[in-house]
C-alpha cells in the first residue's frame, strides 16, 4: 500500500511538472488517502502486536 502510495505520489509531480493539474491533484489526494490509510493500519497492527506479545511473554 505504501508502495502505491509513492506511484501516485510520482505520478502526480510528474502531472504537475508537465502542467496537467486535474490530473496532478487527484493524484496527490489518492497519495494521501493511501498513505494515511498505510499509517492507521500500521498502528493498529503495532498496538495488536504489542498486547499480544505481552499476553505471551506475562
Amino acid at each position: 500500500m505504501l508502495h502505491m502510495a509513492l506511484v501516485f505520489l510520482v505520478i502526480g509531480l510528474m502531472a504537475a511538472l508537465l502542467g496537467f493539474t486535474g490530473i496532478a491533484g487527484a493524484s496527490f489526494a489518492i497519495a494521501k488517502f493511501l498513505a494515511g490509510l498505510f499509517l492507521v493500519l500500521f498502528l493498529v497492527f503495532l498496538i495488536i502486536g504489542i498486547t499480544a506479545t505481552r499476553r505471551i511473554i506475562g
